[in-house]
């Protein structure tokens, strides 16, 4: 058996040996090679794993206990902490929600504003699964590159809402304000910019041999297996499976656009990272699409009971003062019903499954999070492989912390 660090540096800690062969090792919850809060209690054989038990529950979010007490509007902030790396496709897709079930018909405006920011945020998430991955192959350098092209992603949002990491960006009925000249410069560079950059880091490791040689034949999971576990997004589509929301059941107008859906074959973290490293392509050539054919109109639906009306009619108009009550204080009612949407996270198909009783709060609403989903054939995926494949994995997965525990 070899020695794996008998010392309590981080969590690989043996804890327990059977005749001096087989030994139980925590992975996580705090180790930095987890790139989360995550467990996993092994059986290991040297460097072999036997088996893996995860365990969850160090982020609890009580996402959905916290929805049945906020109005509406107040729910948006909440769904910015579960997949972080993406907030705004979490933003969006309550607000697309909300307004299915208020029968609440946004401007085309609206959607392709939406698509961008989406996209955008599409982007954001790919480059740091993907460069994560370059990362736990020894190659920082490729990791370095993106995060500066994500910085510009971040500088974008921050001009939309004023926000970066976790935007609460839209309201239920489109945007909260026009996108803004600065914005625009800034999307115009970074399309003509990114590609060349982002060529440079395609360029390192995609047909590297040593990363290669690290990462095809890791983790890999079957059609079938991927099927029966629930997989959606990358990780379906990596293991040859043709789904993807956007097309299935598109919303926000993305049937107006022509993209290409990457699929792999393998279903390892090699397939992983191409799909993702495709994807982006992909993303760009979307939001130059939706940039191009910008429509006309407002950037918002005509629902008062969802925006705050110009702080001057707040001082002169009776009607603009309820509304304006009505929304801060969050007495805006719902029609009674239930509702289930979804749309194409960076990590899979993302989607809230809302009961309202006609109340100004959610009487039930669920979040279908991809990476609750996908994680629970982790232990499957590695069982046999070298610890260190576990690793590379799990970066490949892209499990974020913040959708496990919701």
């Amino acid at each position: 058996m070899s020695q794996l660090d008998t010392h309590n540096h981080g969590n690989f800690v043996s804890t327990e040996t059977i005749d001096g062969e087989i030994a139980t090792l925590n992975l996580g919850p705090t180790h930095p090679a987890t790139h989360g809060v995550f467990q996993n209690v092994m059986k290991v054989d040297g460097e072999r794993i036997l088996s893996s038990e995860p365990t969850i529950g160090y982020i609890h979010r009580a996402f959905e206990k916290l929805a049945e007490r906020r109005p509406y509007n107040q729910i948006t902030p909440i769904t910015d902490r579960l997949n972080y790396c993406s907030s705004p496709i979490n933003n969006m897709g309550w607000h697309m929600t909300v307004e299915k079930l208020a029968g609440i018909n946004v401007p085309k405006k609206v959607d392709y504003m939406r698509v961008i920011i989406m996209e955008l945020a599409r982007i954001a998430d790919h480059l740091v699964c993907n460069s994560v991955i370059g990362v736990d192959t020894g190659a920082l350098t490729g990791f370095t590159y993106v995060f500066q092209e994500r910085e510009k992603i971040y500088e974008m949002f921050e001009e939309v809402c004023g926000a970066r990491l976790t935007t609460n960006i839209g309201r239920i009925g489109g945007f909260e304000r026009e996108f803004s000249p600065v914005f625009f410069s800034k999307l115009k560079k970074f399309l003509k910019e990114f590609p060349g950059k982002y060529q440079e880091f395609d360029d390192l490791l995609t047909r590297n041999r040593i990363f290669m040689d690290r990462v095809i034949g890791a983790g890999p999971i079957t059609p079938e297996k991927a099927i029966g576990y629930g997989f959606t997004g990358p990780n379906l589509r990596a293991a040859g499976v043709d789904y993807d929301v956007r097309v299935m059941n598109p919303y926000s107008s993305y049937e107006d656009f022509d993209f290409t859906i990457p699929i792999g074959k393998d279903g390892d973290t090699y397939d992983r990272f191409i799909v993702r490293q495709e994807e982006i392509k992909q993303s760009l050539y979307i939001i130059q699409q939706a940039l191009d054919a910008m429509p006309e109109g407002l950037y918002h639906a005509d629902v008062p009971a969802f925006y705050l009306p110009a702080k001057e009619e707040v001082y002169s108009s009776m009607e603009a003062l309820i509304y304006h009550f009505k929304i801060v204080m969050g007495e805006t009612p719902i029609p009674a019903g239930e509702v289930y949407h979804a749309v194409e996270g960076a990590n899979g198909e993302l989607g809230y499954y809302l009961i309202s009783d006609g109340g100004r709060t959610p009487y039930r609403l669920h979040f279908r999070r991809p990476c609750f989903i996908y994680y629970q054939a982790y232990p499957e995926m590695i069982k046999g492989s070298l610890l260190s494949d576990a690793i590379l994995t799990m970066s490949s997965m892209n499990v974020i912390a913040g959708e496990l525990d919701a």
